[in-house]
């Protein structure tokens, strides 16, 4: 008979202890990047849907006033129209959003400077307009302007 006493290779409890401290160690680091990724991908996300809100706005307020022969502005209902043959298109803005018709565009505006011939205006005639958006917006201005053709100057 063999005596020998056959030894099996193993890892001491010191040993597995360590591992399993490096192991956990790593993944509350993984963990922590993996948060601070989540936190990065919510920022991109909240900026790009800021900055698509304020592009389709842009664009269909210049779709709308190329279209129209007059625009007008009412301070009391704070509404901004879109004046021409076949109809009326009107803007109205409240604190958090911007109304046309059926359509809500979430943009929070909040400072409007209306222009007629490069000058400042508060009449009923205007030409140009600039609006500036909220800070969660990083204060994005939109500035929209038109021609003016000789039907501007003969109608009141």
């Amino acid at each position: 008979m063999n005596n020998q006493k056959h030894k099996l290779k193993a890892f001491t409890l010191s040993e597995l202890i360590v591992v399993i401290m490096i192991t956990v160690i790593v993944a509350g680091i993984a963990f922590s990047v993996l948060q601070l990724v989540q936190k990065q991908m919510f920022g991109i996300q909240t900026n790009f849907k800021h900055t698509t809100s304020v592009t389709l706005l842009e664009q269909s307020l210049a779709i709308d006033a190329y279209r129209a022969n007059h625009i007008q502005y009412d301070d009391l209902e704070n509404t901004l129209y879109f004046i021409s043959e076949i109809d009326t298109v009107s803007y109205s803005f409240d604190k958090t959003a911007v109304q046309k018709a059926t359509d809500t565009f979430d943009v929070a505006v909040t400072d409007t400077k209306f222009y007629f011939e490069g000058v400042e205006s508060n009449s009923n005639k205007i030409d140009a307009f600039k609006l500036t958006m909220a800070k969660e917006y990083k204060n994005a201005s939109i500035f929209i302007y038109k021609r003016n053709t000789a039907n501007t100057y003969m109608n009141p």
